[in-house]
């Protein structure tokens, strides 16, 4: 239950901004330009923030940001970590899933794979109370819908 204080002191959220940004190559430029410039937020304070947060990310990894605006022209934001099926793909070397999952496999990945991928994702805010195996057991379910095989050792 929440206290007089903290009600009181509670700014009104104006806007919850979701994207999808390259790893330390925010810029005021279309896509963060013009979806925080309709809330009147400060461009360069979100790309220094958050370009020295995903600074340990390679280049071009696509790290998706969750924006809370609020009224009063201020912002918070979170950063996760990259998407499970961009980790798939470059663990298994491809561009893309099977057109056809189940039928026809794209690639194939290790335990090995999927114990890192767990790992990372751990670090999530969403994850973080969640045990290693439940997050692999996801992991080989989303790799299974994209038509890739997960074996104990790659021949």
């Amino acid at each position: 239950m929440a206290t007089l204080k903290e009600i009181l002191t509670r700014r009104p959220v104006a806007a919850t901004i979701r994207l999808t940004v390259p790893a330390g190559a925010a810029r005021p430029a279309p896509p963060v330009g013009p979806a925080l410039g309709q809330y009147r937020l400060n461009l360069m304070a979100f790309c220094k923030d958050f370009n020295a947060r995903t600074q340990k990310y390679k280049a071009d990894t696509p790290m998706a940001v969750t924006i809370t605006a609020f009224a009063d022209n201020t912002f918070e934001f979170t950063v996760k970590s990259p998407s499970v099926t961009w980790y798939l793909k470059k663990a298994a070397g491809i561009e893309g899933g099977s057109s056809r999952p189940g039928h026809v496999t794209a690639s194939a990945v290790t335990l090995k794979h999927i114990y890192e991928i767990a790992k990372v994702k751990q670090t999530d805010p969403y994850c973080q109370y969640m045990s290693l195996e439940s997050i692999s057991k996801s992991i080989i379910g989303t790799a299974k819908s994209m038509g890739i095989k997960v074996q104990a050792d790659l021949d």
